[in-house]
């Protein structure tokens, strides 16, 4: 039995680590706890009740569901009888559900709540393959004899005697076996489902091993989607480590979970960074004078005394005493927004500011940035607390070779690499080649050996002038302001740079009141021109290091958020540019009436 096959290792987690905490997850405004043991005990259940439904080893078992610990708990039962684990992002619609469903053949279904519950029942009965739907939330009123909660279900395997059967199956384990479809979200055509082993997560296991430290007493905050490559791997690192696993359902209560579990270590997208570095900077303008530059001065020399310890510099009794004085007065307050020390933050999924990082930085937290696809399990690169350049996403993990090939694209080559697209042959050969995994992300290596990325292929702009431009670039600057929620950058083939600016309507409708601005109505809003000319100054201020030709020439802002169900965004909030292209098409054709803007 090889404990690089998931089954097996998390059964050397509940030996090891018995009655340590594994999961905690809140209920009714308290914290319930989970111990390693407890959690084996459910796997068990999990895995006898799948054989008592007669799942066959490599038969796709589906999981339709937001983070909660039900979700780990039957991915680890699902791959415990050697079956394949295929997560739906909880927030796709029952047409996206639908195809994945049909495309892995899934006949076993687990899901979340009465939201998605609703979504499957509405095509099971047309389904060829859907036959069983195991629901976790006890709430949902189940209908039909395809359907079982989740309790009377472990239920079925506290009952089942296979537990021989499971024991056989999780000891035949392959590092070779397939451990997961996952199913790229997609910002043209069908989602492909990547094909995943066991040993590509073993590979990555690896690779964090290398650079990072983790865990008993660590304390991880599950918020990313585990139907991504993302956080799945990386809570897959945190039982493997003895470390305890934070389940949020609700992502919008991340700041407020965060005091409560005091995460020492977790992954997350910028855009966490982002809202707190913004929302810290937009109270320090309405603060007075004296404590703005006293904020400024904590920052600044946070940043020195960091600085100097990272390149084992000198730190005088001088700067000591004044780092202890800002800790003291700004520094501690920012750790304690986020939950106190950390061994180290992790960044992915989109690029990140370098001023973000320095603040963070500068307050004693490290934010290391990553950078990897689905298609790599996901991590091909990322910074860590041994090494680290701000502005890029870090080495090469071990491994996994990097080249920039003659247009440069990053092509990646490793263990980490998957097998391919399950039933899409075409789409397989076009993405390896000869081992190489054309990433589709434009990018290059420094003379420290770290990588830079500059765009996606696909997103390049290149306007009627023959500019190219990375919207991803202006989309960051820009978007780090507090009264920017979403921004989607147009400009292909086009003579200037426009885009769709969607505000924080929290933090816009504050202003207004501050500011004696009458509404009735987000549209009212959006289309006063004081808050046009307002949004026109912030820009501004956001585009200062971006070239003339990048920068934002004319914009609208939008009275609706981007959304899933609108067509808009990926299940991982990426922009769909062709979509926003086509589907604003008249409002975009607007602002390059009478084309100037010079």
């Amino acid at each position: 039995m090889s404990s690089e096959y998931i089954g097996a290792m998390i059964q050397d987690s509940i030996k090891k680590y018995g009655n340590a905490i594994a999961m905690r997850y809140k209920e009714n405004d308290s914290w319930h706890e989970i111990t390693y043991n407890e959690l084996g005990e459910r796997i068990q259940q999990v895995a006898k009740a799948l054989l008592e439904y007669d799942v066959k080893e490599g038969e796709m078992v589906g999981v339709f569901a937001q983070n909660m610990p039900e979700w780990s708990i039957a991915d680890f039962g699902i791959l415990s009888v050697r079956g394949v684990s295929v997560p739906i992002y909880a927030t796709n619609t029952a047409k996206q559900a639908e195809y994945i469903v049909n495309d892995a053949e899934i006949r076993v279904l687990f899901v979340g709540d009465k939201a998605q519950y609703e979504k499957i029942t509405s095509f099971i009965d047309s389904s060829k393959y859907l036959k069983k739907i195991i629901v976790f939330d006890g709430n949902v009123q189940l209908k039909g004899n395809h359907s079982v909660s989740f309790k009377d279900f472990l239920e079925l395997g506290k009952k089942s005697a296979k537990d021989s059967i499971v024991a056989d199956r999780t000891s035949r384990g392959s590092v070779d076996d397939i451990a997961t479809l996952i199913y790229t979200s997609g910002t043209t055509g069908d989602p492909k489902g990547a094909i995943l082993t066991h040993g590509n997560f073993a590979h990555q296991f690896r690779a964090i091993d290398e650079r990072f430290s983790v865990g008993v007493g660590d304390r991880s905050l599950c918020f990313l989607p585990l139907s991504h490559a993302y956080e799945r791997t990386w809570s897959y690192y945190v039982f493997r480590s003895g470390a305890e696993n934070n389940y949020v359902a609700d992502q919008k209560k991340i700041v407020e979970y965060m005091p409560d579990v005091r995460p020492t270590a977790m992954v997350s997208v910028p855009r966490l960074y982002e809202k707190i570095y913004s929302t810290v900077y937009d109270k320090l303008k309405k603060a007075s004078p004296a404590k703005a530059r006293m904020f400024n001065w904590a920052i600044r020399t946070g940043k020195t005394y960091q600085y100097k310890k990272k390149d084992r510099k000198f730190i005088g009794p001088w700067l000591a005493l004044c780092h202890a004085l800002a800790d003291v007065l700004v520094l501690k307050k920012i750790r304690d927004v986020v939950g106190g020390p950390k061994k180290f933050f992790s960044a992915g999924g989109a690029p990140l500011s370098i001023d973000i990082e320095e603040f963070f930085f500068a307050a004693g937290l490290l934010v290391c940035q990553g950078y990897g696809l689905t298609e790599s399990s996901p991590m091909i690169s990322c910074n860590a607390p041994g090494g680290f350049k701000f502005g890029t996403v870090g080495r090469p993990i071990k491994d996994c070779e990097v080249k920039i090939d003659d247009t440069g694209e990053i092509l990646a080559r490793g263990g980490n690499i998957m097998k391919g697209y399950y039933k899409k042959p075409e789409a397989t050969a076009e993405t390896l080649v000869n081992g190489w995994l054309k990433t589709g992300d434009v990018g290059f290596i420094d003379e420290d050996g770290f990588l830079k990325i500059t765009d996606r292929i696909k997103d390049l702009i290149i306007t009627s002038q023959g500019k190219n431009i990375a919207p991803q670039h202006i989309e960051t600057l820009v978007g780090m302001d507090h009264y920017i929620e979403q921004i989607a950058t147009i400009g292909d083939k086009r003579k200037y740079v426009t885009a769709l600016i969607v505000p924080s309507f929290a933090a816009l409708e504050d202003w207004a009141k501050e500011n004696n601005i009458a509404f009735s109505s987000r549209e009212d809003l959006v289309k006063n021109p004081d808050v046009i000319k307002f949004y026109e100054k912030r820009i501004a201020d956001q585009s200062k290091e971006l070239a003339n030709y990048e920068k934002i020439k004319r914009f609208t802002l939008m009275p609706k958020e981007f959304t899933q169900d609108g067509g808009e965004l990926t299940p991982t909030l990426k922009i769909k540019r062709k979509v926003v292209s086509e589907k604003y098409k008249d409002l975009i054709d607007s602002m390059y009436a009478g084309e100037s803007a010079e």
